[in-house]
């Protein structure tokens, strides 16, 4: 098993070798959207949350305990997610089941994709 690569820890001989983020210039509008949707991700929840639902459709009632915030702050960040693109919700009954927006997260990781 290959070990993974962490940005955080990479020297930077190693970030200086790699290939820009970027090929060229990126329109205004599709930056405003990156832009977006990382910001979305700059709290540690919202990445926990993230990580939660990359394995398939979880109902919100079900987010509460494993981030350990209360429900009125799991739905404050699932909603900065939503707005952001990156989550899409579909309530059933009183309950709202959310999952990953595929196309956003690999538009995401496209967008920081350095050649690795």
């Amino acid at each position: 098993m290959m070990p993974k690569r962490s940005i955080a820890t990479a020297d930077a001989d190693t970030l200086a070798c790699c290939t820009p983020l970027f090929a060229g210039p990126i329109d205004v509008d599709d930056a405003a959207v990156l832009a977006k949707a990382f910001a979305a991700l700059g709290d540690p929840v919202r990445v926990q949350l993230l990580g939660l639902l990359a394995n398939g459709e979880v109902c919100a009632c079900d987010l509460v305990e494993p981030v350990g915030k209360s429900q009125p702050t799991v739905s404050h960040h699932l909603k900065v997610l939503s707005e952001a693109g990156l989550i899409q919700g579909d309530k059933r009954g009183r309950w709202v089941w959310y999952s990953v927006a595929p196309e956003r997260v690999l538009a995401l990781r496209a967008a920081l994709d350095i050649g690795s």
